[in-house]
């Protein structure tokens, strides 16, 4: 004969009936989910097997355009240095250099984001990974990079180069290098300096703005990530 008697409900079981209580756990159990992926991504590599490029850049530019062209063939330079390419996987600009570093003994990888438009992932990606957010696929462009390139694009790009902008100026991304190809961003430079700088106090450091290298083409690009690769393997 045993004295087993049924479970009880602890003391803090919530009624599912009690909406506010039921709201709070679940916003409690997604806070704990981001300590968990928080830690995680705490862990890296000893090293990473090749060096990374990410490129960012308009989804909208066709091949044949001067843009797409030198994308193209800035990706495959990259990759003849034993670089990955690593790109939004899109359409346009992504392409590009996806289809630049093709056939030539390197991942070409896409990284996408569910959107009601754009949801094939362009021929030219060898490894393809899908988000639904963002703020996710942003954070594994960050976790994958060694280098960043933005070509000329949109309200994507922008949200893209000012994201590794700021990671790079609090010090969460380190030995990485930020350069932005072609006329459009040396406008938004001096803006910056402008608006953040001539304030009292000022809203950002000078050595802020030091962080993203304007280059005017694909060629300075190339030699800007072919000297910091040269450092990535001496280091490695």
């Amino acid at each position: 004969m045993t004295n087993d008697k049924p479970a009880r409900a602890g003391s803090n079981a919530i009624s599912l009936s009690d909406e506010e209580q039921v709201r709070q756990v679940l916003v409690d159990s997604v806070h704990g989910l981001w300590d968990v992926v928080n830690n995680l991504t705490r862990l890296k590599p000893s090293k990473r097997e090749r060096y990374r490029v990410s490129i960012f850049g308009s989804a909208r530019l066709q091949p044949g355009s001067f843009g797409y062209e030198e994308t193209k063939r800035a990706a495959a330079a990259l990759a003849d240095m034993d670089c990955d390419i690593v790109t939004g996987g899109g359409p346009g600009l992504m392409q590009a250099a996806n289809e630049g570093a093709a056939g030539r003994g390197v991942q070409s990888v896409g990284i996408r984001v569910d959107l009601p438009f754009e949801q094939e992932v362009n021929a030219f990606v060898t490894s393809a990974f899908e988000h639904r957010t963002f703020f996710t696929r942003l954070h594994q462009f960050v976790l994958s990079s060694d280098a960043f390139i933005v070509a000329p694009g949109g309200i994507g790009t922008v949200l893209e180069m000012t994201l590794i902008w700021q990671l790079l100026q609090v010090g969460h991304l380190e030995n990485t290098s930020l350069i932005l190809v072609g006329q459009m961003w040396p406008g938004l430079l001096e803006w910056a300096k402008q608006s953040m700088l001539s304030s009292d106090p000022p809203l950002a450091s000078a050595r802020d703005m030091d962080i993203p290298r304007c280059v005017a083409n694909a060629d300075e690009a190339i030699a800007i990530v072919r000297e910091h690769h040269a450092a990535w393997l001496h280091r490695t």
